[in-house]
């Protein structure tokens, strides 16, 4: 899953969709992933760096991390496969 080119964002977590002029802001966790997946790590990579990095449940993340993906595909912010 790869953002769009024309999606902006930001460090501090906020994303500009300027075929909409719809903003959002994310969490520190969505902006690592979103930097994660900018950098073209796959879904297992960007797991395994969660669970280093953060105590969190594998299946809350795993669910979380779901929602997160259908969230991006559903306003548009992300590639088609």
């Amino acid at each position: 899953m790869e953002l769009k080119e024309n999606i902006a964002v930001s460090e501090s977590g906020f994303i500009f969709d300027p075929n909409t002029g719809d903003s959002y802001n994310l969490n520190q966790i969505a902006r690592e992933i979103i930097s994660l997946m900018a950098q073209g790590k796959s879904d297992k990579e960007i797991s395994d760096m969660v669970f280093e990095k953060y105590d969190v449940d594998e299946t809350i993340f795993e669910q979380n991390f779901f929602d997160f993906k259908a969230m991006l595909s559903y306003f548009k912010l992300v590639k088609e496969a």
